[in-house]
């Protein structure tokens, strides 16, 4: 499962099967407010909602991002780690 980075859109996608998961976020000063996530119906309990959080976080860090939790479930995947605690607040 590949995280794609849509700049154009604000947002990173997993494309699962055709199903898109997704967080959007907001950019001020190369620091991303991450707003929003989501997952299809047809793919919850699957533990995508993880992956894909987690994949966002690699990828943002990975293109030199910091990042602020705003959506409440990507706040709490980042709390449950300390693997990111200095790069999302």
């Amino acid at each position: 499962m590949e995280i794609e980075h849509q700049k154009d859109k604000n947002r990173f996608v997993l494309n699962i099967d055709g199903e898109i998961a997704k967080v959007e976020y907001s950019l001020k000063n190369k620091v991303m407010y991450l707003t929003y996530s989501e997952v299809p119906n047809s793919l919850r309990g699957q533990v995508i909602g993880k992956i894909l959080v987690e994949k966002t976080f690699e990828q943002l860090t990975k293109e030199g991002y910091k990042a602020v939790a705003v959506c409440s479930y990507v706040k709490l995947i980042a709390e449950r780690s300390n693997k990111w605690k200095n790069i999302i607040s």
